[in-house]
């Protein structure tokens, strides 16, 4: 028997291992769906970008507030999808949040900014109650990120 060292992980691999292929089950639709984030991990991710795109708007750097906002609808469109139960509300708040939210940091507008921002928050926290979470009540953090550089572009 011939061994190979794997450089990654240091680990001897017999010659025959290396090449084979595994094995693939087909996998259903339902398996698929499975696979796919939940409402919780995508919600998550809605967090952290409406935080980021509050403070990078805050730091006047529209360009970085402008990619969170599309972020949040890009993020809630493949929610639309995975669980369609929340397409409509998905598709009313796009329209009437965050829009006004993306025009104003496409404007630099941090007045019109604010004013779309909290609307949004509010009325995310109802969906919230809406759809039986009342216990999600989202807020800004008192603290920016520290991740990014978020004053002006």
């Amino acid at each position: 028997m011939v061994a190979v060292m794997h450089l990654r992980t240091i680990a001897v691999m017999p010659e025959d291992a290396k090449s084979e292929r595994p094995t693939r089950t087909e996998l259903t639709l339902d398996e698929i769906a499975e696979l796919l984030p939940g409402t919780g991990e995508i919600m998550a991710s809605v967090g952290q970008c409406w935080w980021k795109c509050a403070y990078a708007a805050r730091g006047g750097n529209w360009p970085l507030a402008a990619y969170f906002v599309r972020r949040v609808r890009s993020l809630q469109r493949k929610l639309a999808v995975v669980r369609p139960k929340y397409s409509g509300d998905l598709a009313a708040f796009e329209e009437q949040h965050i829009a006004p939210a993306l025009a104003a940091c496409d404007a630099g507008d941090l007045a019109g900014f604010d004013r779309a921002f909290a609307a949004a928050t509010d009325k995310a926290n109802e969906l919230h109650v809406k759809w039986a979470k009342p216990y999600i009540r989202w807020t800004l953090p008192d603290e920016p990120p520290r991740d990014l550089e978020l004053g002006p572009a």
